[in-house]
């Protein structure tokens, strides 16, 4: 019989048991991951009938978007942490009530920044050079998914609790369900209602909007039947603020990094920036499968710290790194062969073909050290070190500056996309294994109980 811990559930796997549980949790996590892209690509593609105009519009409105709430993943991560770490030390009543408070967090910063965004939407498509034919598509497109941020960000918290109490696969099947019901909606309101890309954005306000009653009603029933109440609270909602703004600025720094890796493929040509947008689609998809592995381990490393289980601690941070390393590595050998092959399928231009295969060659030498930098993000992240995690980003945001300029300074059109990315998924992600490796060396994260 497996160990059992104060709450009632397993206690801390071990071997192929915990083997086992990582799969279990990362695979799911994986599904889900995947199937809210799907929610751009299939609005990309009906909206797309309609003309360049309204899908230009999309691009640019749907990239505002995914970015409000890419910095809002802080919400699902931190509320991952706590509820996992309360539940490992077996108070299972204050797991849910963090839980109710980050929903209640992430209901109110939706609210917010759904009013910004319905108002600020002409400003913001014309602030980032709209062109006149696509500027009322992409501000119809604001503000008719501007609704839809409550749910969106209701989502990422409830998600958050799910996965702190080591369920993923209730958010795999509402998100695959969501991206069912975003299809439906955006055909028949994009074509069969004619509301054009207002149908679009108005789909995808209720398909989230559906998703997070769903997750909600999971969350809400159990903490019911724990007999916990439904009110905010007002401590909650400050440790919520406070375990999230680490981590907020933690992605503030990542975003930075990318963009800053698209102004100097910019800067390289047209060929770089061609070739830029097809190795940063694959390193982003394979992304999604190395940050399941993390999910995993931020709910395990919580849940055995919360217990005091520093050897368990221990014992998921090498298995999930070993797990990390290994599905970085593949993914860089499947990459690296088939470069050749994959690059035909995005341009039919050869010098940006030869520029992408030569480039994901490079790529995949350092998927492996990516993977260990996912993972370890995990594992901080479970184990409530956003102060950390923050600075560090800012750290190798620093270093990464100097070779993306050194890359945009001295590189031609011919080679820059591979020292653009030299720089990026070498220098940068280089400088993140060091960071969360030597801090994961040490002690210093590893404050146990709840």
């Amino acid at each position: 019989m497996p160990e059992r811990s104060p709450d009632g559930h397993p206690g801390p796997p071990r071997g192929r048991e915990l083997d086992r549980r990582i799969l279990s949790l990362a695979l799911p996590a994986l599904g889900a991951l995947v199937a809210e892209p799907l929610f751009v690509l299939v609005d990309s593609a009906v909206v797309g009938s309609l003309g360049t105009g309204p899908l230009a519009g999309l691009a640019l409105a749907s990239t505002v978007l995914t970015t409000v709430v890419g910095l809002c993943v802080f919400l699902a991560y931190a509320t991952t942490a706590t509820v996992a770490r309360s539940l490992g030390a077996g108070d299972r009543r204050r797991a849910l009530s963090l839980g109710v408070d980050g929903l209640w967090l992430a209901l109110t910063l939706g609210v917010v920044l759904a009013v910004t965004l319905w108002t600020t939407a002409p400003w913001l498509a014309s602030a980032l050079g709209a062109p006149e034919a696509a500027l009322p598509h992409a501000v119809a497109y604001l503000r008719w998914s501007a609704p839809g941020l409550p749910g969106m960000l209701v989502v990422l918290a409830a998600t958050g609790v799910l996965r702190g109490m080591l369920d993923t696969r209730t958010p795999l099947w509402v998100a695959a369900t969501g991206a069912v019901a975003n299809a439906v909606l955006s055909v028949a309101l994009v074509l069969g209602a004619g509301m054009g890309v207002a149908g679009s954005g108005l789909g995808t306000s209720l398909a989230q909007l559906g998703m997070a009653t769903a997750l909600g009603a999971v969350v809400v029933r159990g903490t019911r039947a724990a007999g916990v109440s439904l009110r905010p609270s007002v401590a909650g909602l400050r440790l919520g603020v406070r375990a999230g703004t680490p981590l907020l600025i933690r992605t503030v720094s990542l975003r930075l990094a990318i963009l800053l890796a698209a102004w100097v493929a910019a800067g390289l040509g047209t060929v770089t920036l061609a070739g830029h947008q097809v190795v940063m689609a694959l390193w982003g998809l394979i992304a999604f499968g190395l940050d399941a592995l993390a999910i995993a381990a931020q709910a395990l490393v919580g849940r055995s710290l919360g217990a005091g289980d520093v050897t368990a601690t221990r014992a998921v941070l090498r298995r999930t790194l070993a797990w990390g390393t290994a599905a970085g590595a593949v993914a860089g050998a499947v990459l690296a062969a088939a470069g050749w092959w994959i690059a035909p399928l995005f341009t039919a231009d050869d010098d940006v073909r030869r520029a992408v295969a030569t480039t994901l060659v490079v790529v995949a030498l350092t998927l492996p050290m990516a993977g260990w930098v996912f993972v370890l993000d995990g594992v901080l992240i479970g184990a409530g070190d956003g102060r950390y995690l923050a600075g560090a980003g800012m750290v190798t945001l620093v270093v990464y500056v100097p070779a993306a300029l050194a890359a945009r300074a001295w590189a031609d059109d011919g080679a820059g996309l591979l020292w653009s990315w030299v720089a990026f998924a070498g220098v940068f992600m280089a400088a993140r294994a060091v960071t969360t490796g030597l801090r994961a060396r040490g002690t210093a994260w590893m404050v146990a109980g709840a």
